[in-house]
């Protein structure tokens, strides 16, 4: 096999046989495929598809294909994102976009422009964080986190709507407003409220299930008229901690580079900054009529 050959499949279990070990060695920089394969796995679906590049016996890289047809992408050098751009440009295939850290998606969409055409152009930005020593925020606002409960349903649903409106998340209103809140990326999650002392939830944030021992926080979300009060750094606190304490050896988030409060807020209670990650969609144009 040459150091640049990837070896694709449909079949969700033959991938992760063949590549589980490797994401999960490193959990933190993987914590989306991780989590979102698993999703996959565990619905029975198979998504568009999984490649794995080898070498010298060991998994180097891997690939999948979200349900949106967006392409998740593990780091690769710059010749290996071209050989992938060539191998799924030779076998037709047309992706909506990659998603990766910034230097792999970009040097990926460089490659697809060059072998099909198609232009590219960014949609997401996002700074990836790791906990390191949780640190309480002082003063801690007055309150208690509690988890939340069915009776909660509908003020997560209103809140997790809110919080897409803001970040301009189009797809999971769409899924809301239609109710299919268990196929957006909420469906799965474990919510926990930031509750003043008289009972009023007035911060949420979520995590997702634990998958390689790792568990990402997301979302976190303030009403903007309770902002300014320590609330979401409490409820990040609380949720980092629950994980911890359930066994997860990283713990997780991304931020928003445009935010700059929570990307402090979220430094000053321990989490360090691992990477950057770019997302990029391809425009592959309509062909001239007549």
């Amino acid at each position: 096999m040459r150091s640049n050959d990837w070896q694709l499949t449909d079949d969700v279990d033959d991938f992760l046989a063949r590549a589980g070990g490797f994401l999960r060695s490193r959990p933190a920089l993987h914590n989306t495929p991780l989590t979102e394969i698993e999703r996959l796995r565990a619905r029975g679906d198979g998504g568009g598809g999984f490649g794995v590049l080898e070498s010298g016996g060991e998994v180097r890289a891997v690939f999948y294909r979200t349900p949106r047809g967006y392409l998740g992408v593990t780091p690769l050098s710059g010749e290996q994102a071209d050989s992938l751009a060539a191998r799924l440009a030779g076998l037709g295939r047309s992706p909506s976009g990659v998603i990766s850290d910034h230097d792999t998606a970009s040097a990926f969409a460089e490659a697809w422009q060059r072998h099909t055409g198609a232009a590219s152009a960014p949609f997401w930005r996002t700074h990836l964080y790791r906990l390191g020593t949780l640190t309480p925020p002082q003063p801690r606002p007055a309150g208690r986190g509690r988890g939340a409960d069915r009776e909660d349903r509908e003020q997560v649903v209103r809140w997790c709507r809110e919080f897409c409106v803001e970040v301009g998340e189009q797809r999971s209103i769409d899924l809301i407003d239609s109710g299919a809140w268990a196929d957006s990326r909420f469906g799965d999650r474990r919510f926990t409220f930031w509750e003043t002392p008289d009972g009023t939830p007035a911060a949420m944030a979520a995590v997702t299930s634990m998958v390689g021992g790792m568990v990402r926080v997301d979302p976190v979300y303030t009403p903007a008229r309770l902002r300014g009060r320590g609330y979401a750094g409490a409820v990040t606190v609380e949720v980092s901690r629950a994980a911890l304490a359930e066994g997860a050896t990283d713990v997780v988030l991304f931020a928003d580079p445009a935010n700059p409060t929570s990307n402090a807020l979220y430094q000053r209670i321990g989490y360090v900054h691992v990477a950057d990650f770019t997302g990029y969609r391809f425009s592959y144009g309509t062909p001239e009529a007549g």
